[in-house]
């Protein structure tokens, strides 16, 4: 009994290193393509990148979306900054650029365009849209200490960022901002509040907004602008 005990006792050891070796492998495989890849994505990134800032500046960028052959305006550029989280309007870091098309699979030009239209529509879950939202108005505040945009640019924002999805509305607030006096600049309080507004009340009869509500003044202000009209 002794002998067989230690016979099976053996059988187990013997499986249990075989495994182990199968898995020593496949994690050594895995780690040497991923590193393969982090190489594909760094050369990439040289690739568009100025050599004396170390980063992709206006111009890299305008060379990548030639190669994915979008304009630089196109609302999924944009989108691709938020998939880095890129800090500064117009610039890439190594460290954005590896995060994002690691995230993405994405270790070539080619990839990289045929991955767009999924990061879209990542984007446009609602449990990611709303952080898309409110990073692109972050992703616009290119002074320090900045905290407001002007209305000029907050209407191509808007345009980019929600004209698809509420073109009514949007075209109408735009009109109310190109015309109305009382607001040089836009916050992110009155930012995000277009976007609860846009998802929460009845358009164009307005009929479930309360101004007594936690609404921003400019939307109580935009509401009766409507209702005059």
């Amino acid at each position: 009994m002794r002998r067989g005990s230690s016979k099976k006792g053996s059988t187990n050891s013997t499986t249990t290193s075989t495994n182990s070796s199968a898995m020593d492998l496949f994690r050594s495989a895995s780690g040497k393509a991923a590193t393969k890849e982090l190489e594909r994505i760094d050369q990439l990134f040289y690739k568009y990148s100025n050599e004396s800032s170390g980063m992709i500046d206006p111009e890299g960028i305008e060379y990548l979306c030639s190669d994915l052959e979008v304009e630089h305006t196109d609302v999924r550029i944009l989108m691709l900054a938020w998939k880095m989280q890129a800090e500064k309007q117009g610039y890439f870091t190594l460290e954005e650029w590896r995060k994002g098309l690691k995230a993405l699979h994405a270790d070539a030009i080619v990839k990289l365009k045929k991955v767009l239209p999924e990061l879209e529509n990542e984007v446009r879950r609602p449990s990611n849209y709303v952080d898309f939202y409110s990073y692109a108005f972050r992703y616009c505040l290119t002074e320090e200490k900045q905290k407001s945009i002007d209305i000029e640019s907050i209407c191509e924002l808007l345009e980019l960022v929600l004209g698809s999805q509420f073109p009514q509305q949007v075209d109408l607030y735009i009109q109310y901002l190109k015309t109305q006096i009382d607001y040089k600049v836009i916050n992110m309080d009155q930012w995000m509040g277009f976007y609860r507004f846009c998802n929460e009340i009845s358009f164009p009869d307005f009929s479930n907004y309360d101004e007594e509500l936690a609404w921003p003044l400019i939307l109580d202000n935009f509401v009766d602008w409507v209702k005059s009209k």
